[in-house]
């Protein structure tokens, strides 16, 4: 690994970890009023229904104000993806946790290590090339990550955290 490389990972792991404290105190979050489409439980501070963070497609549009182009090895071409980092979503809910379960609505699920998952630039993906992602093209949301930026983001290691379809996240 480069001294770039490191020095970055280490900003945005204490960055993280930084706006995480900040926010673990925060003011309960809004009761969504749309379906509820993620739930994120366990090691969270910041609920808006019985130990749940409960989100709706609009609260999770809201919060998309980053982009992230990619190409993946389940797509052709390179992907337009609208979101935000992951590390913005477990600073909204207080995240307390060192792992992160994330499960699909096919029950598929991966376990996540935050800080590494965080350091590699773990994207939670609510659009593709400007378009709300159906069920059918795995959505209604997909964790992705900058591969063409780092092989080593295309290793099964990596590939295996992209769940697509999530329905829920759980902190541990």
């Amino acid at each position: 690994m480069s001294k770039l490389w490191t020095a970055m990972r280490g900003a945005a792991i204490a960055a993280t970890v930084t706006l995480m404290a900040l926010t673990a105190a925060a003011d309960p979050l809004p009761a969504p009023t749309g379906t509820v489409i993620l739930e994120v439980t366990g090691a969270i501070a910041n609920t808006n229904a019985d130990g749940k963070a409960r989100f709706d497609r609009a609260a999770l549009e809201a919060m998309a104000t980053s982009e992230l182009s990619t190409s993946t090895p389940w797509t052709k071409g390179v992907q337009h993806f609208q979101g935000f980092p992951l590390s913005a979503l477990l600073s909204v809910v207080g995240s307390t946790g060192r792992s992160i379960k994330a499960i699909a609505l096919n029950d598929y699920s991966a376990i996540l290590p935050v800080e590494d998952s965080v350091a590699a630039g773990a994207f939670v993906a609510v659009r593709a090339n400007g378009t709300a992602m159906s069920v059918r093209d795995r959505g209604p949301l997909w964790i992705v990550f900058p591969y063409d930026t780092d092989a080593r983001l295309t290793t099964d290691a990596y590939l295996n955290r992209s769940v697509w379809q999530i329905k829920e996240l759980v902190v541990d």
